[in-house]
């Protein structure tokens, strides 16, 4: 295989491996936080796609310019749902809350399916430029894609370190009974915690939306990379959603190349249960959270 090539793999890698990151964030954030393995999440991706095609073919309003109000719009969504459904069963043990978000999808997934139909849909290139560096070809879309949701990903970050709010959140996640102590409204957290978490789920869909087909049957895929990326990266950590998504989306584009794009999940899926033997914490991840 040529160095060209290589490259270009690589540069490939790396642009989906941003937009995975954003997909994983808010996953993770939730997970951490509130140790509610989140099923609803990929179809608020799915929703937030949907929003961008439809501000996009009804406003014209490309899919960044939307994100900057599907994002919150969704994550007001689910701010209501676990203020008034999750919390009732916040404290069951995991395999409830589990079944219960599960059950939330299906009705957000058949919602759209009924509304949209399974039909795939596409929201029009923005710019449809290439950019080259020698040998390598990026669209420009893509490339702003994953960009944005790298930067999105790290202000969040950023915002959990430096706002009183956001070391709220660090704080429930590093020791709710301590925190309780300390006279934080952990409820509040959580609904805010939560609303985060699918308000970036909505941006990761309008970015998605820029590069990928638009389909209720995404949301299983979507789920499936977040839940990875955040095993690759560690459980709770923004910036370990990151790297889990990068290392991800990597593996994937050279498992494509070495095997066939038919096994790139296949190979991605080997990966993540080397990581489960060897380093369950995964790459970021602190040993023995929970």
């Amino acid at each position: 295989m040529s160095a060209s090539l290589l490259a270009q793999v690589l540069a490939n890698g790396l642009l989906l491996g941003g937009l995975y990151a954003a997909v994983a964030a808010g996953f993770s954030l939730v997970w951490g936080v509130l140790n509610v393995v989140n099923m609803l999440h990929g179809s608020a991706i799915v929703l937030g796609s949907y929003a961008a095609w439809f501000a996009s073919a009804r406003f014209g309003v490309n899919p960044f310019l939307s994100a900057i109000v599907v994002g919150p719009a969704i994550g007001l969504l689910g701010w209501a749902v676990q203020r008034f459904v999750i919390q009732r069963v916040i404290t069951a043990p995991v395999l409830i809350t589990l079944v219960l978000t599960f059950a939330l999808d299906l009705i957000l997934n058949n919602g759209m399916i009924n509304a949209f139909s399974a039909d795939y849909r596409k929201v029009p290139p923005v710019t449809g430029a290439i950019l080259t560096f020698g040998p390598i070809g990026l669209p420009l879309d893509r490339v702003l894609a994953a960009v944005a949701g790298v930067v999105v990903t790290l202000a969040v970050h950023a915002y959990l370190n430096n706002s009183r709010l956001g070391r709220a959140i660090v704080a429930v996640r590093m020791d709710r009974e301590t925190s309780m102590l300390m006279g934080v409204k952990v409820e509040h957290i959580y609904a805010v915690t939560f609303g985060l978490g699918l308000a970036l789920a909505g941006i990761a869909g309008c970015l998605m939306a820029v590069v990928f087909p638009i389909s209720p049957l995404n949301s299983s895929g979507y789920l499936g990379i977040a839940f990875v990326a955040c095993v690759l990266g560690g459980l709770g950590s923004i910036v370990g959603a990151i790297v889990g998504g990068i290392v991800l989306g990597v593996v994937e584009s050279f498992g494509a190349i070495f095997v066939g794009p038919e096994y790139s999940v296949t190979v991605a899926a080997v990966l993540l249960i080397a990581m489960l033997l060897l380093r369950p914490q995964g790459l970021l991840g602190r040993a023995g959270y929970e």
